[in-house]
């Protein structure tokens, strides 16, 4: 037999570690690339779900757009058209409304001359008011049974 050297035994101890270590890097490297094979795999899925999506966005963004450019065109429309009945009422306020208020006045001060002419036309007295809950007063009821 052989008798082993100090030396030896150092040598093997370091090539078992060496042996220790590249094993335990080669697992590392093979589940690192498992690792990133499935992240590839999961990025290209997300991809692949994410394209359609986006161009849905897109869309519903395009359509959107649309929408709010026809509402605004309708709020302009509309303002327009405030502005022009607001104008027209002023307009018609003007012209007819001081006529308006002058003819009434004198069709009212016609009528109240042509009744007053009218000799045969008793004059009437003016109605009595009644008010639900009022009692009359005791002076006034004394000279209602005369």
């Amino acid at each position: 037999m052989h008798a082993v050297s100090g030396g030896e035994v150092a040598g093997m101890l370091v090539a078992v570690f060496w042996a220790i270590l590249v094993s335990f890097l080669a697992v590392a490297l093979v589940r690192l690339a498992q690792t990133l094979k499935a992240t590839t795999k999961l990025v290209a899925d997300v991809t692949d779900q994410a394209v359609p999506l986006l161009a849905d966005a897109s869309a519903a963004v395009r359509s959107a757009q649309t929408q709010i450019d026809r509402v605004d065109a309708i709020a302009s429309d509309v303002q327009e058209v405030t502005s022009n009945a607001s104008a027209l009422s002023t307009t018609v306020a003007s012209t007819f409304g001081g006529p308006l208020v002058k003819v009434a006045a004198f069709g009212y001060g016609v009528r109240r001359a042509l009744a007053g002419r009218k000799a045969d036309v008793p004059v009437k007295e003016p109605g009595r008011t009644v008010i639900v809950g009022r009692t009359v007063p005791a002076a006034r009821r004394k000279n209602r049974g005369k």
